[in-house]
């Protein structure tokens, strides 16, 4: 008996690390990057390819009627954007000029496009931030107390309000609560970032809360934050269904988990055991959803920032498309995968990090 007890003590023992390790956790990175810049490098084709598929040409949106009637200022217009060169020419000029940082110029404001959304970005980041913070707190909270209160009516109303967020388009929710709270109740400001009758802060990161912060301006940070509100909402309860449906079926595979039953069986409390080991398992599919949500949020803004005057990247990429600015399109979409890709492989490291059942080797 003694001897089976040595045995199984041994057994018992954690084993060595295996060799290699930290380079397997390298090549896994490695390959990450690796799939990162092939998808990177195929939507420059597919964007560059759907610019020059649109059938009505640039000079026609962008030239008055005048111009567009003098043949040598049609023909000066393409050969300052390159539009008059062969398509496999112009996408290897795009291409080598992407890596040095040139996005190339905004046919509608004539600077570089690199500039203008170094310009827009802040305002655009502190709306998806905000609303992704908004997201993953309520998509999180609302997802546990649905996995834990299973086919009650916690769970069944938290499946109404995913089926909501689901369901209506962005701009349908955008416009009903421009309509609501601002036109009908004026409980918050309709468009813009800051009041008119505000001074702006000091820029410093671009955030106008912050900003205001920054700066000790109390009465720009109360605009700035009524200012948000009402878009951050939209965006966050467009996205709000996805993380909840995800985290209450990471929670309750979770709760179904040995490690949970055991911990059941041993009388520790329910709330431990549920934010201890199931809301712990669940870390790796609540991260990745977190990540998505981020991109989708990223893509919405097109509708919520023409809808709410934000001046941010999505009303930029809405009036490029509108005056066909092919160039400044195509240089939106690789900068928005560009953020979406990085995001996704920020979160692929935390995932490995938070998971104790990955295992990079």
């Amino acid at each position: 008996m003694t001897q089976t007890l040595a045995e199984s003590g041994a057994d018992a023992r954690p084993s060595a690390p295996e060799k290699g390790g930290g380079s397997g956790y390298l090549r896994f990175v490695l390959r990450r990057l690796g799939t990162s810049l092939i998808t990177l490098f195929g939507i420059t084709v597919v964007s560059f390819g759907l610019g020059v598929l649109v059938p009505l040409r640039p000079e026609t949106a962008n030239l008055s009627q005048q111009a567009l009637a003098n043949p040598e200022a049609v023909a000066a217009f393409r050969e300052k954007f390159g539009l008059d060169q062969p398509i496999w020419e112009q996408y290897l000029r795009y291409l080598g000029g992407l890596f040095q940082g040139d996005l190339g110029i905004s046919q509608q404001t004539g600077q570089p496009i690199a500039a203008d959304l170094a310009k827009y970005a802040p305002a655009t980041l502190e709306l998806v931030i905000t609303a992704t913070l908004l997201t993953v707190i309520l998509g999180v909270l609302f997802g546990t107390i649905a996995a834990y209160m299973r086919n009650r009516w916690p769970d069944h109303l938290a499946r109404i309000v995913s089926l909501i967020g689901v369901s209506l388009p962005t701009y349908w929710i955008a416009l009903v609560g421009s309509t609501i709270f601002f036109r009908q109740l004026d409980w918050l400001p309709g468009s813009g970032r800051l009041s008119a009758t505000i001074t702006p802060p000091p820029t410093v990161t671009g955030f106008m809360t912050v900003d205001s912060l920054l700066a000790g301006n109390g009465a720009a940070f109360g605009s700035a934050l009524s200012h948000l509100v009402l878009p951050a909402a939209v965006l966050a309860l467009s996205n709000l269904g996805m993380v909840l449906r995800f985290t209450r079926s990471a929670v309750i595979d979770g709760l179904n988990t040995d490690a949970v039953k055991a911990a059941h069986a041993k009388g520790l409390p329910g709330s431990r055991v549920l934010i201890r080991y199931a809301v712990r398992s669940a870390s790796s599919p609540i991260i990745t959803v977190t990540a998505l949500s981020f991109g989708f949020l990223l893509a919405a803004t097109v509708y919520v920032e023409q809808i709410f005057s934000w001046g941010g990247i999505g009303q930029y990429a809405y009036r490029s498309a509108t005056n066909l600015d092919v160039t400044a399109i195509t240089g939106i979409s690789v900068v928005i995968a560009v953020i979406f890709l990085a995001v996704n492989f920020i979160a692929d490291l935390l995932s490995s990090a938070f998971d104790p059942r990955i295992r990079l080797q």
